[in-house]
């Protein structure tokens, strides 16, 4: 099965309570690939990056079985960047600089040998750019899922309504969640949501876990407890990356089915902030993706007996 991943390839500077780094690779797109290649083979990535973006890590990433041919190189610009300093609690940040450089007029190009992918996942990107992808597919896949932030509810509301209609998966946080329905309750924010246009909702609460919600069905997903958090730059995306690389190795998705892409998502999400950036993320196998998988799982399994 196949995943078409779109959305920003970039550099970030991070600075948190546990250190800082000066550019690293960084973006929406990068940190989903990079995530979903561990579970999918066939990943189509469509993004734009400028000539100063390096090309080994390109050639790293075709290695991982990233298919290349709809990511735009622009020689003579310079990749989006962004820069950040997060509070001591982990949860909250102060954008610092952001610089959209070949950004600012991404035109998304799908190339025939992408058509018909089984999957796609809509990283964060104007409203707009995401539903142009969508329209330039020959055929409907058997699941969209998306990505958005608060800028666009602020921003773009309209546009957003006009996609959020034309995707089977939201995937956001619990302040999105709060904002884009008006419900400080995420479950009446749920139903509020899905009336929107998608048939699932995914809420990403951070270290507190995820929650889906699929008709009058909710399912919850703990956070599993860590030791050592030095950045979560890219969890939500690394998240999604799993989420979908799952369900595009499974090639099917069922509430249940989904329910397992959120463990798998989690799972991730929980190395990529072991480390800063995506450093974390080229280090796995199998074996360690495994291992914290049944970590999850034993998390949350349990017998009880109920008595009068």
């Amino acid at each position: 099965m196949s995943l078409l991943v779109v959305g920003s390839m970039a550099f970030d500077a991070i600075e948190t309570p546990f250190g800082k780094t000066d550019k690293i690779i960084g973006g929406a797109a990068t940190y989903i690939s990079l995530a979903a290649s561990y579970f999918c083979s066939d990943i189509r990535l469509v993004s734009v990056v400028g000539g100063d973006f390096p090309q080994d890590f390109i050639a790293n990433m075709q290695e991982r079985g990233c298919r290349t041919e709809g990511l735009q190189v622009r020689q003579s610009e310079k990749s989006f960047f962004w820069s950040g300093k997060y509070h001591l609690d982990m949860n909250s940040r102060d954008t610092l600089l952001t610089e959209l450089n070949v950004l600012a007029d991404f035109d998304p190009v799908i190339p025939d040998s992408y058509q018909s992918p089984d999957y796609v996942m809509l990283g964060n990107l104007t409203p707009t750019v995401q539903r142009l992808v969508i329209e330039r597919l020959k055929k409907r896949p058997k699941l969209i899922a998306m990505d958005t932030m608060n800028f666009w509810m602020d921003t773009a509301m309209d546009e957003l309504r006009k996609t959020l209609a034309l995707t089977d998966v939201l995937i956001i946080n619990d302040e999105e969640a709060r904002q884009l329905s008006g419900n400080y309750s995420l479950v009446k924010g749920a139903r509020t949501i899905l009336a929107m246009g998608p048939k699932y909702l995914v809420i990403k609460k951070g270290e507190h876990g995820a929650l889906l919600f699929h008709q009058n069905r909710v399912f919850f997903a703990p956070a599993l407890p860590l030791e050592d958090v030095f950045d979560p730059t890219g969890a939500g995306d690394t998240f999604a990356g799993g989420f979908m690389g799952y369900i595009a190795k499974s090639g099917y998705h069922s509430f249940d089915n989904l329910k397992r892409g959120i463990i798998y998502g989690s799972a991730m999400a929980s190395f990529c902030v072991e480390k800063f950036g995506a450093e974390r993320l080229l280090q796995l196998d199998r074996t360690l993706i495994d291992h914290r998988i049944q970590e999850f799982v034993d998390l949350v399994q349990f017998d009880i007996e109920i008595t009068d």
